[in-house]
C-alpha cells in the first residue's frame, strides 16, 4: 500500500484509517512479522491523521501545526481521540493477560510475568514508534501546556501495564521472587534472569507523575514493591541462621559465615537486583549479623588475643569495622592486653632486669614487635590500634615491676640509655654496621614511649662523655646517627651538648697534634707518650677532679702542656679531671715485663713502689693525696688482681684495710696476658655518680617547670591556677611528667622572687610581674 501524501486541505477521519491501524497494532502485539513497508503504512496513518484539517462543531477551521503562542488548537483535538483509543486498546489487551496469570504462583507466575512483561515492552517500543509522530507534536504540546494525564506512547504503554496488570499482580510476582532468594540463599540454584526481568520492569514502571518529560529512573514502583519487603525477608533470614548458627557453632566459624553471607548479598546485587539496593542491603546485613552480636564478638576478641589467633583477629576487625564507631570497644580491649602482657613479660624478669639494660629493652621491643606486627597486619594498621598499641607501650614502659623495685619511673629512661651504651662502646660482639643501624633505629621506638626523656638524656650524655674520653666509641658514624635519631625526636636543644661533646674531641686532635710539634721544635721531647682532651666545661657531665698529688713522673707532661695551653689561649683556665685520665704502666719488677692499663690513681700508688716494695696504707695516702675511702677502693683492685698483697698473703681479707695496714708489692705476680686492664670502674664512684645524676635531674627539672611557668605568665598576664597547671603539664610532656606538688612548689618560689603574685580576693588566681 503506497505512503498517503498529505495536501493542503485535505481530511481524515480516525474511523476511516482506524480499522487499518488497529489491525497493525494487534500484529504487533501478537508479535507477528512485519515487513518495513507495512511499518510505514501504520506511521504514515498516524502523520495523516495528525496534519489532517478538521472542522469543530462550530464550524471552525482548526490547522494541526499551531503557531507559538496561540491557544489550543485541532491538533490537541485530533491527538486526542487516537490517544484515547490507543489506551483503551493497551487497556483491553491487558485485561485479557490477566486472566490468565491470576491464579498462578510461584515460579509459574515469574515464568508468566516475564514472558509477557518482555513481549510487551518490545511491542510498546514498536508502537512508540509508529506513534513517533504524536509523540513529537501532540503529546510534546499537551505537556508543556501541564495537562495531567497524558504521556508519550511508549510511557502510556508502562502505565496502562502498571494500573492493569502490576497493580493486580505483583504481590504475587514479588512473594514469588523472595521465595526464590531465600531458595538461593539456602543453597538451592535458582533462575536468575525471571528474577532479573521482573526488577527490571519494577525499575521500569517508576514514572515521574508530576514530569512524564523527566529524564533519569525513578525508583519508587522498584523501592515500595520490592526492595523494603526484601529488607525485611533479610533481616528475619539472617536473624534466625545467625541465632541459629552460633548456637551450634564455635564464633570464630560465625565470623567465617557472615563474611561469606555479605559476601553473596553482595554478588547477589550486582547479578540480579537495582545497584542501589546494594547500601541499604548491606547495613540491613550489617546491623542483623554484626551489631547485634557485638557483645559475644567482644568477649572473644579477648580470647583470640590470648590465643594468638591473628587471622581470626583480622577478620573479626573486617566486620566490625563495617559498623560506624564500632571498633572503640575492641581498642580499648586490645590496649588493656598489650599493657597486661608487656607488665608480665617484664614482671619475669625479675631482679636481673635492673642490672641487665639489654634484657629489659629486649623484652619492651619483642612485645612492641608482636602487637606492631599485629596492628599492620589484622588490623590493616588503623589509626585507632596504633593509638591502642602507642598507650599501652607507653603504659607499661614507664610503669612496671622493674621500675617499683627501684622506686622510680625514671628507671626504664637509665635501662634504655645503658643498652645504647653497650651497643656503641667497643666490643667482641659489634654487629655489622647494618644490623646496628637496624638495632638503633628500634630503639627509637622505645625511645618514643619514655616519659622521662630528661633523665635519657642525663645518663645518655654521661655515657657518651665516657665513651669518647675514654676512646670506647665502636664507631663514630654510629655516634653521630644515634644523635641525629635524637635530634629528630626532640629537636636541636635536646642534643645541643651532645654534638658540642663531638667537636671537642675533633678539637682535641688537632691541638695534640700541634703539641707535639711544639715539642719537637722545643728541642725537649717528654720521655712519655702523652695525649691531652680538653672538652668544654659547660658540654660535659663531669665533676670536678678531688684533691690528688700527681706523681714526678707525670708532673713535668701537665706543666709543659699547661704552658703550651695558656700561650695559644689567653684566659683559659685548665682544671685537670684526674679521676678520667688513665695511662699505661710498663713493669720491670716481675718474671715477665707486663703493660699495665691503669687509672691515673692506680698509677700514682704503683708507681709510689718504685721507692719502696712496702708501703702502710696511711703512708700512700699522705704520699698520693688520694681520699682515703677512694684509695681503699685503689687498693682493693691492685690486690684482687694480685699485684699487690697483704701482710698475710694467704689470709689476709682486702675488705678489711685499715690505714695502719701494710701492703706490699708481689714479685711472683703471672698473667697469661702481656697487656693487662686493671682500670676498672669503683662501686663508690658509681653510686656517688648516680646518686649526682638523679639529684642533678630534679634541679634541672625545678629550672625548667620555673621557665615554662614565666613563658606562660608572660603571654597570658592573668592566669587561674588550674588552667597554669594544665599549659605547664601540656608544655613540659615531651620532656617529662612534671609532679603537681613540684609545679606548686615551683610557682611559691617564683612569687618569692617577685615573677608572680596572687591577686586579692582570688587565691587561685595569678599575675605576672613585669
Amino acid at each position: 500500500m503506497p505512503v498517503a501524501k498529505v495536501h493542503g486541505g485535505q481530511k481524515h477521519d480516525l474511523d476511516q484509517i482506524w480499522g487499518d491501524l488497529n489491525g497493525g497494532i494487534e500484529q504487533v502485539f501478537q508479535r507477528l512479522s512485519m515487513s518495513k513497508m507495512r511499518y510505514m503504512e501504520l506511521y504514515t496513518h498516524v502523520y495523516n491523521y495528525c496534519t489532517s484539517v478538521h472542522q469543530t462543531e462550530k464550524g471552525r477551521a482548526l490547522t494541526a501545526k499551531t503557531k507559538k503562542g496561540a491557544g489550543p488548537g485541532g491538533a490537541q483535538f485530533v491527538g486526542l481521540e487516537l490517544y484515547e483509543r490507543l489506551k483503551e486498546l493497551l487497556k483491553y489487551y491487558q485485561v485479557g493477560l490477566l486472566d490468565n496469570g491470576v491464579k498462578l504462583m510461584d515460579e509459574a507466575v515469574l515464568k508468566f510475568y516475564t514472558q509477557q512483561w518482555e513481549e510487551y515492552q518490545f511491542s510498546s517500543k514498536v508502537l512508540n514508534g509508529v506513534c513517533a509522530y504524536l509523540n513529537r507534536h501532540w503529546v510534546r504540546r499537551e505537556c508543556e501546556e501541564g495537562r495531567k494525564g497524558i504521556y508519550e506512547i511508549y510511557q502510556l504503554a508502562l502505565v496502562t501495564w502498571r494500573d492493569n496488570l502490576f497493580r493486580h499482580l505483583n504481590k504475587q510476582v514479588t512473594n514469588a521472587v523472595l521465595k526464590f532468594i531465600e531458595r538461593e540463599r539456602c543453597g538451592e540454584t535458582i533462575n536468575k534472569r525471571l528474577v532479573s526481568s521482573v526488577m527490571d520492569c519494577y525499575v521500569e514502571l517508576g514514572l515521574n507523575e508530576d514530569d512524564p518529560t523527566a529524564r533519569g529512573q525513578n525508583l519508587s514502583v522498584y523501592k515500595e514493591s520490592f526492595e523494603n519487603q526484601f529488607l525485611e525477608d533479610t533481616e528475619r533470614f539472617y536473624i534466625r541462621e545467625s541465632v541459629e548458627f552460633l548456637r551450634q557453632n564455635p564464633v570464630t566459624e560465625y565470623m567465617k559465615k557472615a563474611e561469606c553471607r555479605l559476601k553473596e548479598e553482595k554478588k547477589r546485587v550486582l547479578e540480579y537486583l537495582h545497584e542501589t539496593t546494594l547500601q541499604r542491603l548491606l547495613v540491613t546485613c550489617d546491623k542483623v549479623l554484626i551489631v547485634k552480636h557485638l557483645e559475644i564478638f567482644h568477649t572473644e576478641f579477648q580470647n583470640l588475643l590470648n590465643a594468638d589467633k591473628n587471622e581470626d583477629l583480622g577478620r573479626m576487625f573486617q566486620l566490625v569495622s563495617r559498623i560506624p564507631d564500632g571498633l572503640g570497644e575492641l581498642r580499648n580491649l586490645l590496649e588493656n592486653h598489650i599493657t597486661n602482657q608487656g607488665l608480665a613479660a617484664i614482671e619475669k624478669l625479675g631482679q636481673e632486669a635492673l642490672n641487665e639494660p639489654k634484657i629489659y629493652v629486649s623484652t619492651i621491643l619483642e612485645v612492641h614487635r608482636k602487637y606492631n606486627a599485629l596492628v599492620l597486619t589484622a588490623f590493616n594498621n588503623d589509626s585507632g590500634f596504633v593509638a591502642s598499641l602507642d598507650k599501652a607501650c607507653g603504659k607499661f614502659i614507664n610503669n612496671n615491676a622493674v621500675t617499683k623495685l627501684a622506686s622510680q619511673s625514671s628507671k626504664s629512661p637509665e635501662l634504655l640509655a645503658k643498652y645504647i651504651s653497650l651497643l656503641l662502646q667497643k666490643s667482641s660482639k659489634n654487629p655489622e654496621e647494618a644490623e646496628l643501624e637496624d638495632t638503633l633505629n628500634q630503639v627509637m621506638v622505645v625511645f618514643k614511649y619514655i616519659e622521662d626523656k630528661d633523665v635519657f638524656q642525663k645518663f645518655y650524655s654521661k655515657m657518651l662523655a665516657k665513651r669518647l674520653v675514654q676512646h670506647m666509641s665502636a664507631s663514630d658514624d654510629a655516634e653521630a646517627s644515634m644523635i641525629s635519631k635524637l635530634k629528630q625526636a626532640c629537636g636541636f636543644e635536646y642534643t645541643s651538648k651532645l654534638q658540642r661533646m663531638f667537636q671537642d674531641i675533633g678539637v682535641s686532635k688537632d691541638l695534640n697534634e700541634n703539641f707535639k710539634k711544639h715539642l719537637g721544635n722545643s728541642g725537649e721531647p717528654l720521655d712519655i707518650d702523652f695525649s691531652i682532651q680538653v672538652l668544654s666545661s659547660g658540654s660535659w657531665p663531669f665533676q670536678q677532679s678531688c684533691v690528688f698529688s700527681l706523681p714526678s713522673e707525670l708532673e713535668r707532661c701537665v706543666t709543659r702542656f699547661t704552658a703550651f695551653y695558656g700561650g695559644q689561649h689567653s684566659g683559659r683556665k685548665l682544671n685537670w679531671l684526674f679521676h678520667m685520665s688513665k695511662g699505661e704502666l710498663v713493669t720491670n719488677c716481675f718474671k715477665n715485663k707486663y703493660t699495665l692499663q691503669a687509672s691515673t690513681f692506680q698509677m700514682s700508688v704503683l708507681l709510689a713502689f718504685n721507692e719502696a716494695d712496702s708501703w702502710t696504707v696511711a703512708a700512700l695516702a699522705e704520699a698520693t693525696k688520694i681520699k682515703m675511702d677512694i684509695l681503699v677502693q685503689v687498693l682493693q683492685i691492685l690486690l684482687k688482681s694480685k699485684l699487690l698483697v697483704g701482710p698475710n698473703a694467704e689470709e689476709f681479707d682486702e675488705n678489711q684495710i685499715e690505714p695502719t695496714t701494710t701492703v706490699n708489692l708481689f714479685h711472683g705476680y703471672k698473667n697469661k696476658k702481656l697487656r693487662v686492664n686493671i682500670n676498672i670502674p669503683m662501686k663508690t664512684e658509681q653510686r656517688q655518680e648516680m646518686e649526682m645524676t638523679h639529684k642533678h635531674i630534679e634541679e634541672d627539672r625545678k629550672l625548667l617547670i620555673q621557665a615554662a611557668i614565666v613563658r606562660i605568665m608572660k603571654t597570658r598576664k592573668v592566669l587561674k591556677h588550674q588552667n597554669l597547671m594544665t599549659e605547664v603539664l601540656n608544655q613540659l610532656a615531651t620532656r617529662f611528667k612534671p609532679k603537681v606538688p613540684v609545679i606548686k612548689k615551683c610557682i611559691d618560689i617564683l612569687i618569692e622572687k617577685e615573677y608572680l603574685e596572687r591577686q586579692d580576693g582570688q587565691k587561685d588566681t595569678y599575675s605576672y610581674l613585669a
